[in-house]
């Protein structure tokens, strides 16, 4: 009975035999001059995109349904023609101006009742939401 405790004893007592008490300092990256600038990139400002601030179903007057996907910058949008269908995005130079991108040309904003959407092939066309 009193060799099994022993020998538990033994093993535990030579799994710490290998542990040292030196001091460990962990240095994550490169030493440098310590003023940051190998990280000068991590340190810069993050802007995130904007994000939805609405999303609004157009029946236009051509009988089609635009599905648009205001943006909170109020100089971008995303269009689909189709619920499930991708979006194309659609961006102004300026608040208040005409998005324009991937064959869309969108007028409007997510406030109005109403927006102005033209479509590469298509005349311009009024839509509601």
């Amino acid at each position: 009975m009193t060799r099994k405790p022993l020998i538990l004893c033994l093993a535990a007592a030579a799994a710490l035999a290998g542990c040292s008490k030196e001091n460990h300092n962990i240095v994550a990256g490169p030493e440098g001059d310590g003023d940051g600038a190998a990280n000068a990139a991590a340190n810069a400002a993050v802007q995130l995109p904007p994000s939805i601030a609405a999303s609004k179903v157009y029946r236009c007057a051509d009988n089609s349904v635009a599905y648009v996907d205001w943006m909170s910058d109020d100089k971008t949008a995303n269009v689909r023609s189709d619920p499930n269908g991708n979006p194309t995005k659609v961006v102004a130079a300026e608040p208040g101006k005409p998005m324009t991108g991937g064959g869309y040309t969108v007028t409007g904003n997510a406030a109005g009742p109403s927006i102005i959407v033209v479509r590469t092939g298509h005349a311009s066309t009024s839509c509601k939401a």
